[in-house]
């Protein structure tokens, strides 16, 4: 038992950077939080945290270690909650990572409902266009975009699947015009959108009878926030490519124009990816229904 609290301080000073600000969330001395690491890195042989007197910087090794400690209390936490004892409502902390525009077009609208019907879930949700490590980083799943690559150590499963559209504000099409078929995108100007993983702008990719075709836009700007993405296309300064499930409240109010429906683009899915284990946590379950129930509705 004295080792699993090890593991649990070391991970909480881990995830707050600080020893005050950790021995404050486990309710202990800042001295014994201190003392706690030690004994470990005595024990384990390794340096886990460079101290001095300012801050902290976690060594390789401590980043190592804490990705395990991780596991293993997660691992631990999910066979206790099947014992009477420990049943109930879920609880306990579920760190999820998903894309940004995802959460601030579905999930955030809704998130409310989650909360409330399970208090007892301390949930953190990370946002990013970049793939974390499930491992490294802590996360119990997260939530993808596109293709996932197989994996021995994740399970993938698939949630829904977003089209693409090419979509315009209605100021542009009054200045530049609508184009009718992907020939006339050559005369036309389009945000870019720089991908935080690759750091290029992807071409433009449609279905025309069947077969796909690419097309390089003529970039007028180029960002790399969807935010801004969406913000450029509302302020009419060129065409712009986003998920169905952004594009779709802006053409209901008429704020944005789909154009070029009549070629299709391939569609993306969106996949839930989370370590495979014999242990899964109730809390990780309830967001797995949820997170289905939500997405379902775009």
């Amino acid at each position: 038992m004295e080792r699993l609290e090890g593991m649990k301080v070391f991970v909480q000073v881990v995830e707050a950077n600080h020893f005050g600000r950790a021995a404050e969330a486990l309710g202990m001395p800042k001295s014994r939080v201190s003392r706690m690491i030690k004994e470990m890195e005595d024990y384990l042989g390794v340096k886990l945290i460079q101290r001095t007197t300012r801050k902290l910087r976690v060594t390789q090794d401590g980043e190592n270690y804490a990705a395990q400690c991780r596991y293993l209390l997660a691992e631990i936490s999910a066979i206790e909650s099947h014992f009477p004892h420990k049943a109930g409502r879920p609880r306990g902390r579920l760190k999820v990572s998903m894309p940004t525009s995802l959460a601030h077009h579905a999930v955030l609208p809704e998130i409310s409902q989650f909360i409330h019907q399970y208090p007892d879930v301390e949930l953190l949700l990370c946002t990013s266009d970049k793939n974390v490590d499930l491992f490294q980083d802590g996360y119990d799943c997260v939530i993808r975009a596109g293709e996932i690559d197989d994996s021995t150590s994740l399970i993938a499963q698939k949630l829904t699947v977003s089209a693409w559209v090419v979509v315009a504000a209605p100021t542009y099409i009054e200045q530049f015009g609508k184009p009718q078929n992907l020939d006339e995108l050559s005369n036309h100007r389009a945000i870019g959108y720089l991908s935080q993983s690759s750091g290029r702008v992807a071409d433009w990719h449609f279905l025309d009878n069947q077969a796909s075709v690419s097309v390089k836009m003529h970039e007028v700007l180029r960002v790399n926030d969807t935010d801004t993405y969406v913000n450029c296309g509302l302020q009419g300064l060129g065409l712009i490519r986003i998920a169905r499930y952004i594009a779709q409240p802006y053409i209901a109010n008429g704020s944005l124009v789909e154009v070029l429906d009549q070629y299709p683009s391939p569609v993306m899915p969106l996949s839930l990816v989370y370590p495979q284990s014999k242990h899964v946590k109730p809390s990780f379950r309830v967001f797995e229904h949820w997170i289905k129930t939500v997405l379902a509705k775009e």
